[in-house]
């Protein structure tokens, strides 16, 4: 892995230095950040602690004269199913800028679903996205589609209008996508339709809600919306979302429907130093009680400087699942403790 990321770096630096001497580019950066995790479970049968590379990304972005800005990503983790180390493009996109109201992005990125799916996995503020961005937005998706951190191929529409006060009170974004994932041709033709639309009432409010249609062969039809709420203002961030999904899971025994549903607070102590924060974190994959995970967290986080973070989380784990938790001894163990210990470090 280390010859791979010393290669990648060195290719990027390049391009860097030859870019500074064409004045087309402007703003170049180069810039990464790594997360370096432990992480502890009790869950009965399947104890298990471990220190893991939860992530390591390398980003070349900038602007192309004043109206376009693009990024390249790289991502960089371990794979202890197959004991290899994945290296894989993440993003690839330009976007067109020239109006607020009114900016068009192609290539490779995320998809306009949630709030939080955007989000830097940092400042998301937790040991992970929750569980239902990450089965109904792209990342695990209960489809049974290819890990893609959320991320899709297409194009998309986006903007701020009715600015009023020094701020846009609207946010517009709808795009179409392959429905594939990450680095891969459409298989069949179909395409996915996402999009979501929001409104800022005051500073640091948003409530919105979003849409995605979409049909694959040998899945069928997906249907999802999500309702949305988030007030980020001076270091204090509330946010919660549902979502809920209609179509054939990978496991067809599971049923067409799913939803999710989670609620957190980050608060400081001191600001932008240190927070303490909890989370309310609920999946049900049948859309059914007796086949949910939720997980009650709460957790701490502080600032060394800008670019080195520690963070550090209790998770109390309700898991309910009949396949799983009928264990050899007979009886049912829904409930488990995890710990996450999180380095994350910006350069």
């Amino acid at each position: 892995m280390t010859k791979k990321l010393i290669t990648l770096l060195v290719l990027f630096c390049a391009m860097t230095a030859g870019a500074q001497e064409n004045k087309w580019f402007q703003n170049l950066k180069l810039s990464g950040y790594g997360m370096i995790q432990y992480q502890a479970s009790d869950k009965v049968e399947e104890e298990a602690n471990s220190f893991n590379l939860r992530l390591v990304r390398v980003a070349l972005e900038g602007h192309a004269h004043d109206n376009f800005y693009y990024k390249a990503q790289m991502q960089i983790n371990g794979n202890t199913s197959t004991g290899s180390t994945a290296i894989r493009l993440v993003d690839l996109f330009g976007e067109w800028q020239k109006w607020k109201f009114f900016r068009v992005k192609a290539g490779q990125f995320k998809r306009p679903f949630t709030f939080e799916n955007p989000m830097h996995p940092i400042n998301q503020g937790f040991m992970s996205y929750s569980q239902n961005v990450t089965k109904l937005a792209g990342f695990s998706d209960r489809t049974g589609e290819q890990a893609s951190n959320g991320r899709d191929i297409g194009l998309q529409v986006q903007g701020d209008v009715l600015n009023i006060g020094g701020r846009p009170w609207l946010h517009y974004q709808v795009g179409v996508f392959n429905g594939e994932g990450i680095n891969m041709k459409d298989k069949d033709n179909r395409k996915d339709i996402i999009g979501g639309l929001w409104v800022m009432p005051i500073n640091g409010l948003r409530i919105g809600a979003f849409g995605w249609t979409g049909n694959r062969v040998g899945v069928g039809n997906k249907n999802r919306y999500a309702l949305s709420a988030e007030y980020a203002r001076n270091d204090w961030t509330f946010r919660s979302e549902y979502i809920h999904s209609q179509g054939i899971g990978a496991d067809a025994e599971a049923g067409d429907k799913a939803d999710g549903l989670y609620a957190l607070s980050i608060v400081p102590i001191i600001k932008n130093k240190l927070h303490v924060k909890a989370r309310y974190d609920c999946y049900r994959d049948r859309k059914s009680w007796a086949w949910s995970k939720t997980n009650y967290e709460v957790g701490a986080d502080y600032m060394f400087t800008k670019n080195l973070q520690l963070n550090i989380e209790y998770a109390r784990v309700n898991e309910r699942n009949e396949h799983t938790y009928l264990y050899t001894t007979g009886t049912e163990h829904h409930n488990y403790n995890l710990i996450d210990v999180e380095l994350d470090v910006r350069f």
